[in-house]
């Protein structure tokens, strides 16, 4: 028997072949793709990421948005957009993410773990293969957008992604204003340009906080972090999101902040970014279609 027939006799590589063709079916349904990184923790990443994702919701996109949170070991994004405790469905042609407000599609490892003592203790190789499965046997059905909440870092999570999804639409990096946090955002910046990854933009999270009683801005941290380092690195500002105590209490309730507070500083910001983000992708395709004609 030839070598080329012993490949594909072989039952683990007709499975990796057959489960890369459901990942392109699923995939092909959903028009946007884009995922939400950091350098380090800390810095409120999933918040940004589910706060973000019912922004586009509320920006004409209901029931057409998705959220995966690729954090194997450190899922949260069920308690953030109130989910906590949800169980999943699972049919004949797959398992059924969860939905939250607004009909936003989630999945998370969180949904398939006993309690929220128990943990997740995985090699690499466990969790590229947990995210594949994700991504591939999710009914995602057919989405404007899907959010990809990533682990802090350049590590097994992120580089699945990108892997798995070469033709993603690019990445969205939060950081906090601290110089530290700066950092560390260079390191994800060339992280994604060495995978090809386009870079949409730098959100700056935890920007100066707001006065709930009288609502006068002071800056905690430095100011102006994530503004210098898009204009240092030549790429995209998307925004500053102030905190809020209620950003927190919100969260903690599992209701998604810019629910119920419509016109605070942090939902403005987040509505402001929504549109730079379109604006983005727009430009991108129309460059692509230059190139190809």
């Amino acid at each position: 028997m030839s070598s080329k027939v012993q490949e594909l006799a072989d039952p683990r590589r007709q499975a990796y072949v057959g489960e890369l063709g459901k990942l392109s079916v699923r995939m092909n349904k959903i028009k946007h793709k884009i995922a939400v990184v950091s350098g380090k923790g800390g810095v409120g990443k999933s918040t940004v990421t589910v706060n973000l994702a019912m922004a586009f919701a509320k920006h004409g996109h209901a029931e057409r948005i998705g959220i995966l949170d690729a954090d194997i070991t450190g899922p949260c994004v069920p308690k953030i957009i109130g989910l906590h405790g949800q169980q999943i469905q699972s049919g004949p042609v797959g398992v059924f993410p969860a939905i939250g407000p607004f009909g936003i599609k989630v999945m998370s490892m969180g949904f398939l773990l006993p309690s929220d003592e128990t943990p997740v203790i995985w090699r690499g190789p466990l969790r590229m293969k947990a995210i594949s499965q994700f991504l591939s046997n999710i009914v995602w059905g057919e989405l404007d957008f899907l959010f990809i909440d990533l682990p802090p870092g350049t590590g097994d999570e992120p580089l699945s992604i990108m892997q798995l999804l070469p033709e993603m639409d690019g990445v969205v990096i939060v950081t906090i204003p601290s110089e530290v946090s700066q950092i560390v955002v260079k390191k994800a910046v060339t992280f994604s340009k060495k995978l090809n990854m386009p870079v949409i933009g730098i959100i700056e999270n935890m920007s100066g906080f707001i006065c709930p009683k009288c609502g006068l801005g002071i800056n905690i941290f430095k100011a102006g972090g994530g503004r210098r380092i898009a204009k240092e690195l030549r790429i995209p500002f998307l925004g500053s999101i102030p905190i809020e105590s209620k950003i927190c209490e919100a969260s903690d309730k599992g209701v998604p902040f810019i629910v119920e507070n419509v016109n605070s500083p942090a939902n403005k910001a987040f509505m402001k970014i929504v549109k730079k983000v379109k604006r983005s992708l727009k430009t991108k395709k129309a460059q692509s279609q230059e190139e190809s004609e």
